[in-house]
């Protein structure tokens, strides 16, 4: 991995140079302010992936483990979100398989398994979610807490997945792989169904935005129905800020 991440770190340095050298270009009056323009964009967007490459690599079990251990858990609710809990009130089958990745403390799952849905599993990196979940769902099976990496999950055949603060909370570069694993583990005429993130994408994060053009990239060419629509009914702090998502 050190080796990696001096590699990703050359890269960067490559670009800050090659920035340096064109600027001297401009200066001596050897390239003009259009070709100088367009160096400096293709350099910013390669410095802006490297990046979140390097980052990438450290949103690692460690990483979320000291976030919980230290608690910095602002993406917590506190109660399921509306609606998603709006959306499931509508579900008549209780036997419905579904799957909640990156669920921290799992608000929705209690809703749902209290609610009747018995057939709900929920996967963290993190440990101490889980524990703390099962402590207060004592009689939620244990076999339906899963702690692991959501990209090794085995090919599943679930009904629903359910996104809550989990796609924002990856490195950008691991979108398409998210919407490639979640379309592998859901059934035939399995629903993606949940929340995301409508604010602009930079390199602060995690949480990362994003927005309906680019998500619709990465879903609409795996997915026969896409519907991505701005959220009505989020909680007050993130009222304006959230799109609701159905895709099947």
């Amino acid at each position: 991995m050190y080796c990696y991440l001096f590699f990703i770190f050359y890269l960067m340095l490559r670009c800050l140079q090659r920035r340096k050298e064109a600027l001297d270009l401009f200066q001596a009056e050897k390239i003009s302010l259009v070709e100088l323009d367009h160096i400096f964009k293709f350099s910013n967007h390669r410095i802006f992936k490297l990046k979140n490459l390097s980052f990438a690599l450290k949103l690692d079990k460690n990483y979320w483990e000291s976030r919980w251990a230290e608690g910095q858990t602002g993406w917590d609710t506190r109660s399921a979100n509306e609606p998603i809990k709006h959306y499931f009130d509508q579900i008549a089958d209780k036997h419905a398989k579904i799957l909640i990745p990156g669920c921290g403390n799992a608000h929705e799952a209690i809703y749902l398994f209290e609610s009747g849905f018995k057939n709900v599993y929920i996967c963290d990196w993190a440990e101490q979610p889980l524990e703390a979940f099962s402590e207060r769902i004592p009689d939620f099976p244990k076999a339906q807490l899963l702690c692991a990496d959501f990209f090794d999950l085995e090919t599943g055949a679930f009904d629903f997945i359910v996104e809550q603060t989990f796609f924002c909370a990856l490195a950008p570069e691991l979108r398409k792989a998210y919407a490639k694993k979640v379309r592998s583990m859901l059934k035939k005429g399995g629903k993606l169904v949940g929340l995301l993130f409508n604010f602009p994408l930079s390199e602060a994060g995690p949480p990362f935005g994003g927005s309906k053009d680019e998500y619709l990239q990465y879903f609409e060419p795996l997915f026969e129905s896409v519907r991505i629509e701005p959220c009505l009914n989020s909680i007050k702090p993130r009222l304006g800020s959230e799109l609701f998502i159905l895709i099947s």
